[in-house]
């Protein structure tokens, strides 16, 4: 799940648009705001199903990304998307034919953009939450992209058998990508709300669990991509350890006189390239008041693509 929300760096409101309802300043948390009628419950409903957990027809918003290309649903309290989940998908290399795993895929923003950008790529999304897990699946059919995106409720601290048994299988996929929570319950403020928290905080499973569970489902020579607080690290590192090569650090900076507040970390299974640390990217000109850079701009409206 994205935790954009959590950092002044990488969160956004103000006056420059990035699709309808969404804005440009980073003192705020970007939550697009609605754009369309909210969907009736009928339309978010299956024969047999019904909403579970934190997540009711009634409080749920749809929201635009990538500049009105993608509308997705949402609930409109607690756990909400924002530009982590884009930038994150961005950064992932897919090519037409290949396929990719998403861990903790919330409503399906990271998957579904990329798979708007990578036509032809095939992916799977693992979200703890079932809620979330059936908001995912109407937006991938919403957005025609049900053919080539699926999502199923998982918990990585789980038996992997459980898993394996949804076709989740060790050493197949080309591409993960992993937003993992950034805090954890016992050194941070925990949010009341319990999607939020489950999204915020490693309350289910571990840094550790993430990590393992992200480099056993790459195949050899696939990548492994996450976003995480920039402070995160020398942690995630740490858990990496010699899992993945060719490993590269790309800072994200809410402006040019910050420290980095976000890093996305991308390395090769079974590579032995070298570490590089990148220049990465400047989301906003002047200070975090200011409007998106071009090249943040060139990401976050039109899904291009962002090489590491």
């Amino acid at each position: 799940m994205d935790r954009s929300s959590d950092d002044p760096g990488s969160e956004v409101r103000g006056n420059t648009t990035l699709a309808s309802g969404v804005s440009a300043h980073t003192d705020a948390p970007m939550t697009p705001t609605p754009d369309g009628p909210i969907p009736a419950p009928s339309e978010l409903s299956q024969p047999g199903a019904a909403f579970v957990g934190e997540v009711n027809p009634e409080g749920v918003s749809q929201d635009n990304f990538l500049d009105g290309k993608l509308k997705l649903y949402q609930p409109k309290k607690g756990y909400r998307a924002g530009i982590d989940a884009v930038l994150l998908a961005a950064s992932v290399p897919a090519q037409a034919g290949q396929t990719a795993l998403e861990l903790g895929a919330g409503v399906g923003v990271a998957s579904l953009c990329l798979a708007h950008r990578v036509d032809g790529l095939s992916l799977t999304g693992i979200e703890i939450q079932p809620a979330m897990v059936r908001l995912a699946q109407q937006n991938a059919a919403r957005n025609g992209l049900d053919a080539r995106a699926k999502f199923v409720s998982a918990d990585l601290s789980g038996p992997r058998r459980l898993m394996m048994e949804q076709g989740i299988t060790p050493n197949l996929y080309d591409h993960v990508l992993a937003n993992p929570p950034y805090y954890e319950p016992d050194s941070s403020w925990v949010p009341p709300d319990e999607s939020k928290r489950k999204a915020h905080t490693t309350q289910t499973a571990a840094l550790a669990d993430w990590v393992d569970t992200a480099c056993a489902m790459a195949r050899p020579k696939g990548t492994v991509t996450f976003i995480h607080r920039a402070d995160a690290l020398p942690g995630l590192l740490h858990l990496i350890g010699t899992r993945l090569g060719a490993m590269k650090a790309f800072p994200l900076w809410p402006h040019r006189n910050a420290d980095a507040s976000r890093v996305l970390l991308q390395g090769v299974k079974t590579s032995r390239g070298p570490f590089a640390l990148r220049a990465g990217l400047v989301l906003h000109e002047g200070d975090y008041r200011g409007d998106f850079t071009a090249a943040a701009n060139a990401l976050l409206r039109t899904g291009a693509a962002l090489k590491l």
